[in-house]
């Protein structure tokens, strides 16, 4: 029988070799359970979303990746639900204080960031501009997550700790889910033709902000995947002319810094991107993940992409609840087979909390072979 730390050495060279288009010996499994986590295991999913999420999140996620058979990692060590105000700028509905203690975290679609704030942030700067907004606007309690997350580098060892892969232990959105999500998505595609010039210059200085935050995290997590999510980026959302300026300038801007640093680009594709899939092949081969969740047709992303970056997905979230494991198993083998090299198994965006958990059992048995 192995030791936790061989199976944690050969599950890191399958994920590696994966990542570099290369063959392995079988196609690895990995997933994004964060909110399944806690119902897998039995809880209300406001039991991760008060104090000490962190580390009660990363230990119901431990728990839940050693029963659901042999996986080989996970994206994330903790639940995200509670760090969402940091990423979308937005208010966010959680269970146990604004919901029912079982419904899953909700951002409050709201014009928090108003016009004139543009001019602050021209002027002033996003990081002088950003804490006070968090505070005083959104009425976020700064420390509170801070004092939360100062367990992350600990949670995220924890995972390695007990044999799994941690996909990423890096995280950026891209700029333009800071304003769609502040200004809300309706006010901001309006920005987008009232004062398109204005727009550009905020999101330019946010970037110059977050790509220093970018190469900082890489310096302190060493990560092989540096996870970026353009949530609102699809290019379905937007036309051509408005998607190269508005969102794919960041996204390239940002993954090739990303990439300048040595490490691996792993794009959450929400949406369909399905227009735009050969903007890929401007990115070195095998440099980028397209993390698809079940809106682009994975086989128009291989049949455009495929041997250029690695392909990650895409059990959908319909499927995982209202399946059954046969209905599951069969869809993840064929996917395994269509796919070839390079190819991660995982659930199109996260597992919905409601999953069976005999589905998600069946997924990690195809990527198993057992």
């Amino acid at each position: 029988m192995k030791t936790t730390q061989e199976l944690y050495n050969e599950r890191l060279e399958r994920f590696r070799k994966t990542l570099a288009l290369e063959k392995t010996d079988r196609t690895p499994a990995i997933l994004l359970n964060d909110a399944f986590a806690a119902k897998h295991m039995g809880l209300k999913l406001a039991y991760v979303c008060g104090k000490d999420s962190v580390k009660k999140s990363n230990e119901l996620i431990i728990k839940s990746l050693k029963d659901l058979g042999d996986v080989d990692g996970v994206n994330s060590a903790y639940c995200v639900g509670p760090v969402f105000p940091l990423i979308f700028m937005a208010k966010v509905k959680l269970p146990g204080r604004e919901l029912a203690d079982d419904m899953l975290w909700q951002i409050d679609e709201a014009e928090m960031i108003k016009p004139e704030d543009y001019d602050t942030i021209i002027n002033k700067g996003w990081s002088s501009f950003m804490p006070g907004y968090l505070k005083d606007r959104l009425g976020v309690n700064i420390d509170e997550i801070a004092a939360d997350l100062a367990y992350a580098p600990q949670a995220q060892q924890n995972v390695r700790d007990a044999g799994f892969v941690l996909y990423s232990p890096a995280v950026a959105i891209t700029v333009n889910e800071y304003l769609s999500g502040g200004r809300s998505m309706t006010k901001f595609m309006r920005d987008l033709f009232r004062i398109p010039d204005k727009v550009e210059a905020v999101l330019d200085v946010i970037q110059e902000s977050m790509i220093q935050g970018i190469k900082k995290k890489i310096k302190e997590s060493k990560p092989d995947v540096f996870f970026l999510s353009p949530a609102r980026g699809a290019s379905e959302f937007y036309s051509p002319k408005l998607w190269e300026r508005f969102v794919w300038k960041y996204i390239k801007g940002a993954a090739d810094a990303i990439i300048e640093e040595g490490v691996v680009c792993g794009i959450h594709i929400d949406g369909n991107w399905e227009r735009d899939l050969n903007y890929f092949k401007d990115f070195p081969k095998g440099k980028i993940v397209f993390e698809t969740d079940g809106m682009t047709d994975i086989y128009k992303i291989k049949e455009e992409l495929g041997g250029h970056v690695c392909i990650k997905g895409d059990v959908p979230a319909a499927k995982l609840v209202l399946s059954t494991p046969d209905e599951i198993y069969n869809y993840s083998t064929k996917l395994i087979k269509d796919m070839g090299q390079g190819f991660i198994l995982s659930s199109g965006c996260s597992i919905p909390p409601n999953a069976k958990v005999e589905n998600v059992k069946a997924m990690v048995s195809a990527a198993t072979g057992r």
